[in-house]
């Protein structure tokens, strides 16, 4: 099994300081910064989980064959962060054998870019 804490703790830490950033701060951008890392967590989540993919069209939440992350407003944006970032962690940490550890160390460098660019 592949560990996977270093991505489970990088998430959290970007999720925290969500939570802790002012209101003014999060509309400069930090929840939108937030918000398409989650999506994109998630969306790594789900092509490992079902490789296959999901069908459908965008009309109704699909994208990119997975399902998409509403955007639930500024407030929560943590908190899908946390749920997407736990999520792809178990999900790379119960995978079968592959070039996990290629996207393990990627997932890890995704939220340490997105929280330098969010500013919080």
């Amino acid at each position: 099994m592949l560990d996977t804490s270093e991505l489970t703790a990088a998430v959290e830490r970007f999720a925290d300081r969500l939570r802790a950033a002012p209101q003014s701060r999060l509309q400069r951008g930090a929840a939108a910064e937030g918000l398409a890392l989650a999506r994109e967590l998630a969306l790594r989540a789900q092509r490992i989980e079902a490789p296959e993919g999901v069908a459908g069209g965008a009309s109704d939440g699909v994208s990119d064959g997975g399902r998409v992350m509403p955007d639930a407003g500024m407030f929560v944006v943590a908190d899908q962060l946390l749920v997407a970032g736990t999520d792809l962690a178990e999900a790379l940490r119960t995978a079968p054998a592959g070039p996990r550890e290629r996207e393990l160390g990627e997932a890890v460098g995704l939220v340490r870019e997105a929280a330098a660019r969010s500013g919080v």
